[in-house]
Formats: C-alpha cells, sequence, structure tokens
C-alpha cells in the first residue's frame, strides 16, 4: 500500500468526508507516528501508526451504503449530547456510517448512511449540483404569485438569496396543499423559512430523494442497503470499490426498538 494523504485515509476510515477530515488534522487531532499530524501529510497504513484522538486508524472499512426513512424528532447524527435518537441509533449494524444529506430534527424522509467519505464530499458539494426532492405539506393553498416568487428565489433574513427552485402544487390538503419542491442547495431550516417568508405556514417536510437515490417505499424507521447500481448512479457511473457480497437484496429493514 503506498502513501496517501492523511485526509483520504481518515475518509476511507469512516470518519467523514474529506473536508471534514482536514479539520481533525488542522485541529492536532490526529497523529503519525506519536507526532501531531499537519495538513498535507502523507501516511502508510502498512509502515506508520495513524491515530485520531488517540485510537488507532485501521485499514479502510468495508463501504456501506444504507438507504434511510429518518422520522420526525430524530436528530441526523451520529451522536447527541442531549441524549435525543439519532439516525445513527436506527441501524443496529457494526461500523461506522455517517449521515449525508441531514435533515432538521422535525424533518423526516430520505437519508444515505455510509463510511464512504468521498462519497459523501460529492453529495454534500455545492459545486456538484446534486438535486434533492421533498413532498412540503403547507397549511396554506398558495396562489401563483407565490410560487413564482419561490420558483425564482427568496430572500431570506439573514439577506441570502436563494437558488432557483423546482416548485408545483401537488394536491390540495383541506385548507391547505402538498407542494413538490426540487433545489440544489440546503440551508439548514430553508424551506421553513421560505414558506414563513411567502405566508405558506410549514406543517410537514418528507425528502423522497436525493440525486438519483429514491425514498421508494421505506416506511419511518426503516432502512435497506443500496444495490451495486443504486451506488454506481451516485458516484456519477463511477465503478463501485468494494466487494460484490455487499451488496445485498432490497430487503428492507424494520424499524429498530433497541437502545
Amino acid at each position: 500500500m503506498s502513501a496517501e494523504r492523511l485526509q483520504k485515509l481518515l475518509a476511507q476510515a469512516g470518519y467523514g468526508s474529506r473536508r471534514a477530515c482536514e479539520e481533525f488534522i488542522i485541529a492536532g487531532r490526529v497523529r503519525v507516528n506519536g507526532r501531531v499530524a499537519v495538513l498535507g501529510q502523507k501516511a502508510d497504513l502498512a509502515a506508520d501508526q495513524v491515530t485520531i484522538d488517540g485510537k488507532l486508524l485501521a485499514r479502510a472499512e468495508e463501504l456501506t451504503y444504507i438507504a434511510l426513512y429518518k422520522p420526525r424528532n430524530v436528530i441526523s447524527s451520529v451522536d447527541d449530547e442531549a441524549g435525543r435518537k439519532t439516525v445513527r441509533s436506527l441501524i443496529p449494524e457494526a461500523g461506522h456510517l455517517y449521515p449525508v444529506g441531514r435533515l432538521d430534527w422535525d424533518s423526516e424522509g430520505l437519508v444515505l448512511m455510509t463510511n464512504d467519505g468521498d462519497l459523501t464530499n460529492k453529495l454534500t458539494h455545492p459545486r456538484y449540483g446534486h438535486a434533492k426532492e421533498y413532498k412540503v405539506l403547507v397549511a396554506r393553498r398558495p396562489d401563483p404569485e407565490q410560487i413564482q416568487t419561490w420558483r425564482r428565489g427568496v430572500v431570506l433574513q439573514d439577506g441570502y438569496k436563494t437558488a432557483p427552485a423546482d416548485v408545483r402544487v401537488e394536491a390540495g390538503a383541506g385548507k391547505g396543499a402538498w407542494l413538490r419542491v426540487t433545489m440544489g442547495e440546503g440551508r439548514k431550516r430553508q424551506i421553513r423559512e421560505i414558506g414563513s417568508l411567502l405566508g405558506l405556514p410549514v406543517v410537514r417536510i418528507v425528502r423522497v430523494r436525493i440525486g438519483s437515490l429514491l425514498l421508494g417505499n421505506l416506511k419511518p424507521g426503516e432502512w435497506r442497503h443500496l444495490n451495486e447500481n443504486e451506488v454506481a448512479e451516485l458516484k456519477g457511473g463511477d465503478s463501485v470499490k468494494t466487494s460484490a457480497s455487499r451488496f445485498q437484496p432490497h430487503r428492507t429493514h424494520k424499524p429498530h426498538t433497541g437502545t
């Protein structure tokens, strides 16, 4: 095994995207053979001892890709100091798994769980433009002007103007309506803030797509492994660098009831 940049080794071992791993190095949390590492440094796990927070970095885990339906009132994180239920606690499998495409506490729907740091970076970096699609329930039926304003972009309270989005009315729901919103960005609570500014209070948000990956028939708390074709599509046609045995038939796992 040849020497690789530390952020790549950390990402391959499941510690997040390369950008996130660079921050670990900058913060002095990574050591190579007992010495604090610096950004840009390389190492060979066959010859060097690499640690993060004192924990020895092992060779890369087998890559895992899981589609999860995050229920409401679950945090999109691996752990939580406040003791709230996390997306990681819903999947009773060993190894490092991190959420890609975070959802707010009170939103629900598709989250990709993986230890593939390169794919995480590709799906979250704005320059790749991976669209995310949502079903949004608003408390009032929008008029054409409200829809057109949302489509063009809305200036948020902090002065940021949102990028154009595809917004259409799908169906009425009592005094409100279900919208289908597709966008390439995802600032924190963006959909709820836009709805509030336009006079369309948001009642419910369900993410149904990340890039080419669909929520499908998953129900809240359920999850499944992606198949080889789904992973290849997310990677933009790249070959899948993992054992074929890792991919399983589309078997849905019911919500995990353990602690």
